[in-house]
């Protein structure tokens, strides 16, 4: 894991150069991450809960799929690849892109695109990044959110908010 190559990147999300990952996280450099908001037919959101080997946020509940970009790689493609090996399931193609958030130290330093998917499962969570998972009503990761906020990696509860105060169809 700590040998992974990632891109730094300027404010502006230029690529700047190109570190290892334990360098960037160290420095608290920006860099870049995307994340999967999954639902199911019914309306209920995927929420992974990272494994407790993780390096940050070890066992706290985050977004249905996430992780960082490795250098040179798009988010798209990045996107793709991470629901692939923390899920199990292929998508197609890259999902519908919900929004961005600007990289910041509540984001982890990181430049975040946010995707949305459908999908019921079933899942083969990857033992190594998953402990495990759960399908959740909207009005209930609102709630948890608001009264557990330590329950989450820290970079999901922006997120939720974000997708929170999206114009609803």
């Amino acid at each position: 894991m700590n040998d992974e190559l990632f891109d730094v990147v300027n404010d502006r999300n230029e690529v700047i150069g190109c570190l290892p990952r334990a360098e960037v996280h160290r420095r608290g450099l920006k860099h870049r991450s995307a994340h999967l908001l999954l639902f199911n037919s019914r309306g209920d959101l995927f929420l992974q809960q990272r494994s407790f080997r993780k390096d940050t946020y070890p066992g706290a509940w985050d977004s249905s799929a996430a992780g960082h970009l490795s250098a040179g790689e798009s988010y798209d493609d990045a996107v793709r690849r991470e629901t692939h090996e923390e899920l199990g399931i292929v998508l197609g193609s890259a999902p519908e892109p919900l929004f961005t958030l600007e990289a910041s130290p509540e984001t982890g330093h990181e430049f975040i695109w946010v995707y949305r998917a459908t999908h019921d499962g079933p899942f083969h969570l990857h033992p190594l990044e998953l402990t495990g998972g759960g399908w959740f009503h909207p009005d209930h990761v609102d709630r948890w959110t608001a009264d557990r906020p330590e329950d989450f990696a820290r970079s999901f509860c922006r997120i939720w908010q974000k997708y929170l105060a999206l114009p609803k169809p």
